[in-house]
């Protein structure tokens, strides 16, 4: 089997020193470090992504999976650096103002830093202030959680605080999280939204692309 095939399986079935010594050995054997990310890391996310949609996996066997992509990745960056290999687009992602829930916002970022985006993990009780800035610092698209009722309320003003700094037009915002459905994301005036990790990716890729 192939080292990216192997790399892939790896990523899938969670064994992070496996998928390690995959990139590390398709490295070693000359693969060029973007089609690393996209054949070995990115399309293993993917089918991750699959199995959990079609519920065969579930959130902690993402997880697992997640972190194998993570170290793996943590091994190519300087190479994807070196060869200047572009991300699909800079995210900000964090939790709203008072809410402290982090394991939903943790493994979206992790899916969507394997999908090949860069990310700006602002952490959890973020305030409206913290997206602005991140936009200002070239942040692509803001991806927001919150897992509470409470807090939900708080993805508005964090939108209106972006329209008042001038930046709506410079961002694409998508938003998640238990309480949040689509209705309230175009009540709102987000561009998307997600109602799992595996949605997330696709749902940024889409509004990136529109």
């Amino acid at each position: 089997m192939a080292t990216l095939d192997e790399l892939r399986e790896a990523v899938v079935d969670g064994q992070a020193k496996v998928a390690v010594a995959k990139v590390t050995e398709a490295l070693a054997a000359g693969t060029d470090a973007g089609t690393v990310l996209r054949e070995g890391l990115i399309a293993g996310m993917a089918q991750v992504g699959k199995l959990y949609e079609d519920g065969e996996v579930f959130v902690p066997e993402m997880l697992v999976a997640a972190r194998a992509m993570t170290a793996a990745l943590a091994v190519l960056k300087p190479r994807l650096v070196e060869q200047g290999v572009a991300s699909s687009g800079k995210v900000a992602i964090g939790t709203t103002e008072g809410d402290l829930h982090d394991i939903g916002k943790n493994l979206v970022a992790m899916m969507l830093e394997g999908s090949g985006y860069e990310i700006v993990d602002l952490g959890v009780d973020v305030p409206a202030a913290k997206f602005v800035q991140a936009i200002r610092d070239g942040a692509n698209v803001v991806a927001m959680s919150a897992l509470l009722t409470t807090t939900m309320t708080n993805m508005q003003t964090t939108i209106e605080a972006i329209k008042a700094a001038g930046l709506r037009d410079h961002v694409r915002i998508v938003v998640g999280g238990a309480p949040i459905t689509k209705s309230y994301a175009d009540e709102i005036g987000a561009d998307g939204y997600a109602e799992d990790a595996s949605g997330a990716v696709r749902m940024v890729k889409e509004v990136l692309a529109a």
